[in-house]
């Protein structure tokens, strides 16, 4: 979504009669959240500056401006775009990252990052140049406009408050590959980004290049999966951004200076769904290993793993792969320090002992004792059984008993669920997780309630015919008799009010993966820690809506589930610590599954009260942006309705 977009004479209008920044703030308030003092601010600065860049006779008066431009899958925003066409006539878009920068520091040892004063200290970011080259890359991945219409994208960076001087640390030598993907323009430099996009924007388009991007379809998704065997080869498929970036960087730059003073080192990694976790965690492996170190990845859950290995198989020897992808149990006996790097996803899910004869003390414990270095990514808004240990202060713990120093970072960039922080803040206020301001369901996300559970599965299937990468998915309120299932003619899942019946994942390894396998249904275990494109998911009987309030009920939850296994004696024993502790459990398993979607999920509740529930939760105010390309105006209207949550 475009929050503003005029032709360049309208932009220029805006701009002076004062009118932009109020059509700024009322949108992206009325549409997203409220705007703050700071934000506002920064408009009202870089966008004067803006205006006596583009406020010549030679940029076209037709070409198109855009403002805060939305990226598809993400929740990130393009500043600036300037649209038009080249000589040829091929389409063309200036990305423009605008900065309020007045310092800035190099940093050596870390590709693509400095520093800046922000907060009252100098916090590392990506370079600005970076940072525009980055989202311009995510703008071609994902809008089918840009790749199919052919249009050029120009990435570049303004500085406006910040002076450039010789031998300045943005210009460095470290940074030399990325200036050239996105020069770099600062406070002297107003004329040169004047000709730089002139340079490209020869003729106006009348915003028909931002038509283009504005309603280009999201391409399907790219699977951490699918692209793993380029990523070993050493090829980049998933360009990180911002955040992503910062803790990569950093968790290399960590474990190069515990391989150089053998000292034990842990860092903590912090991010919800669709962050880039994954992503992130899959980059560092290939990138450890090209650097000579001994390095796995870790997981608990067995699912991700399996597919891993799969989508691997032929590329490389099974021995290979085995090496590289190991479970959280591994280290039992292992002998300190004998690993370089361990690199844990999901680490909200490790438990205390191992295997099926329980042996170790703590995972968590054994992890650290057998790496020099261990990188933890967690979301303990993530644990699915009452076994989970996994938790920030147990890291801590665990770290301060081995001697390792700790460092923590955040991911919060969102990936999932079309990028829509909107759509997780509701699931959360709407699960009673957490209260946020988020009441009604931002719509950015294709989300829906529907009557009956043979709708979600028509729904599942019709859009897993675009690349297999659509499933249905459940609660684990039905048994689960392993040894009476031998086709998908088995039917676990019985709802027969509706007249509907299906199987669970008869391959627990690949279902995620395999081509038949759409009408299975997967569970919490076969499905966290990997992503679709959509999916479907049928809410069982454990969770309701009573007496106005969320309710859990773990008796409802199938024998077979060992999730909860022991709550009933705890319930005994300490009912408030089971009670919470339940409650969490189920909560959570359902958030994760509603999060598995990049694009899309539909919902059936064997609940009626909480599936009305949810459509209530669903309601928003009608807002209607219309981008005229006849005209010179931009129409911003907002109808309220009585009750209008805005």
């Amino acid at each position: 979504m475009i929050i503003y977009s005029a032709d360049k004479q309208q932009f220029l209008q805006d701009q002076l009669q004062g009118s932009l920044i109020r059509h700024l703030d009322d949108v992206l308030a009325q549409r997203y959240r409220r705007v703050g003092a700071r934000e506002r601010m920064a408009w009202k600065n870089s966008l004067q500056y803006m205006y006596m860049v583009i406020n010549d006779a030679d940029i076209p008066d037709d070409c198109g401006v855009a403002i805060e431009y939305m990226i598809p899958t993400s929740a990130k925003r393009i500043d600036f775009i300037i649209t038009g066409f080249a000589e040829d006539e091929t389409g063309t878009a200036i990305i423009i990252e605008l900065k309020q920068w007045s310092e800035a520091k190099a940093v050596a040892s870390q590709d693509a990052i400095v520093q800046t004063a922000l907060g009252g200290g100098l916090i590392n970011v990506p370079h600005p140049s970076y940072q525009a080259w980055s989202y311009a890359s995510l703008l071609d991945n994902f809008n089918s406009s840009v790749q199919d219409r052919n249009i050029h994208l120009h990435p570049c960076a303004y500085l406006h408050n910040y002076r450039i001087m010789p031998n300045d640390p943005l210009t460095s030598s470290y940074y030399q590959d990325i200036l050239q993907k996105a020069p770099l323009f600062g406070q002297q430099d107003a004329l040169n980004l004047r000709d730089f996009i002139k340079s490209y924007v020869k003729k106006g388009d009348n915003k028909k290049v931002l038509y283009d991007i504005e309603n280009g379809k999201i391409r399907p998704s790219k699977s951490l999966q699918d692209r793993l065997a380029s990523m070993l080869d050493g090829n980049t498929e998933f360009i990180m951004v911002d955040d992503q970036k910062i803790v990569y960087e950093e968790a290399i730059s960590m474990a190069e200076k515990s391989r150089q003073d053998q000292k034990k080192r842990v860092m903590i990694v912090e991010g919800g769904p669709g962050t880039g976790k994954s992503v992130v965690s899959i980059n560092l492996l290939v990138e450890l290993i090209r650097r000579g170190m001994n390095c796995q990845y870790v997981t608990k859950n067995s699912a991700p793993r399996n597919v891993y290995k799969t989508k691997l198989k032929g590329t490389r020897k099974i021995k290979d792969i085995d090496i590289l992808f190991k479970s959280s149990g591994t280290y039992v006996n292992s002998e300190p320090n004998e690993i370089d790097v361990l690199i844990v996803d999901e680490s909200h899910r490790l438990n205390e002992k191992s295997g099926l004869f329980f042996k170790g003390e703590n995972q968590i414990k054994e992890i650290i004792n057998a790496s020099r270095c261990s990188i933890f990514f967690i979301d303990e808004d993530q644990t699915v059984t009452i076994k989970d240990i996994g938790s920030v202060a147990e890291i801590n713990n665990f770290a301060e008993i081995l001697d390792a120093q700790v460092s923590y970072n955040q991911l919060e960039s969102q990936f999932r669920c079309n990028g829509s922080d909107g759509y997780l803040a509701w699931l959360d206020d709407v699960l009673e997780i957490r209260e946020t301001a988020n009441i009604f369901l931002d719509m950015d996300f294709d989300f829906d309630v529907l009557e009956s559970p043979q709708q979600v599965l028509d729904w599942v299937k019709d859009k897993n015919k675009e690349n297999n990468k659509s499933r249905i998915m459940a609660g684990y309120c039905w048994e689960w008799p392993k040894e009476k299932r031998t086709s998908p003619d088995y039917h676990d899942i019985e709802i027969p009010e509706h007249q509907f019946s299906m199987s669970w994942n008869l391959d627990q390894d690949i279902w995620a993966i395999e081509d038949d396998s759409v009408t299975e249904a997967g569970c919490i275990h076969t499905s966290q820690g990997l992503e679709f494109d959509y999916i479907g998911v049928i809410i069982g009987l454990d969770l309701r809506y009573e007496n106005g309030q969320i309710v859990t009920d773990h008796a409802a939850r199938a024998s077979s589930d060992r999730s909860l296994y022991g709550i009933k004696k705890m319930m005994k024993e300490d009912p408030e610590r089971a009670w919470n502790l339940k409650d969490r459990v189920i909560k959570n398993t359902y958030r994760t599954l509603l999060t598995r979607g990049m694009r899309g999920c539909r919902v059936f509740c064997c609940d009626p009260a909480l599936g009305e529930y949810l459509k209530t939760r669903m309601k928003e105010a009608d807002i209607n942006f219309n981008y005229s390309l006849e005209g010179n105006e931009n129409i911003f209207e907002v109808a309220e309705e009585e009750n209008d949550y805005l």
